[in-house]
């Protein structure tokens, strides 16, 4: 029987696709979470004070602000890997977390980029204080790069639950056929063991 030319070829090009989707995806979840993590720990924000003498300086780290989109790159991560080790309806279910946690991300990352709050709790710890003004605040791009991160996490995602099916995954099976017990040498009627010497003995029989 023939194989169809035009039906090897469209499967020929499905299994490339998908390995190509694969690649994709491991590099964009793993940038991803890798630039969210780097960016939680940037400054996010910074202002001013009013001290007794002088404006002090305050600052606010990604962290500070929120530290959402660090858990849920973990999380991404962690599903990344989990992707290759479950199969079927578990795979979709692995695909659908690394999905929503690069949302997930990108959602906290943009609330963040504006907020003031770690700021002013920073303020109030200067100066010893419940509560404290802050003035002349800024915002850097950071919380911009975190989502730039939680946006790469997501794409990993929808390949995932696009392409997931034809990926290998990590097999928890071992070749048992090839474990073969070695039978144990029938002991020849003049091959006495030490432990049947001993025993004999223990009987007071002569073993000779």
């Amino acid at each position: 029987m023939t194989r169809d030319p035009a039906s090897s070829s469209s499967s020929g090009s499905s299994a490339r696709t998908s390995r190509r989707a694969l690649g994709v995806a491991l590099l964009s979840g793993a940038a991803g979470a890798a630039i969210v993590l780097i960016s939680a720990g940037q400054t996010w924000g910074q202002g001013e004070t009013a001290g007794a003498d002088a404006a002090l300086p305050v600052a606010a780290s990604g962290s500070a602000v929120s530290g959402v989109p660090s858990a849920l790159a973990l999380v991404g991560l962690a599903s990344l890997v989990a992707v290759f080790a479950v199969r079927r309806t578990g795979r979709t279910v692995v695909a659908s977390v690394l999905a929503l946690s690069g949302a997930g991300a990108i959602g906290t990352a943009v609330l963040g980029a504006t907020d003031t709050d770690a700021l002013e709790t920073n303020a109030a710890e200067a100066m010893g204080l419940t509560e404290a003004a802050v003035t002349s605040v800024s915002h850097s791009g950071w919380p911009w790069f975190s989502a730039l991160g939680g946006l790469l996490l997501l794409c990993a995602g929808l390949l995932a639950l696009s392409y997931g099916r034809h990926w290998p995954a990590m097999s928890g099976r071992y070749e048992r056929g090839s474990r073969r017990t070695t039978p144990r040498r029938a002991a020849a009627p003049g091959d006495d063991r030490p432990e049947d010497i001993w025993r004999a003995l223990d009987r007071g029989e002569d073993p000779t």
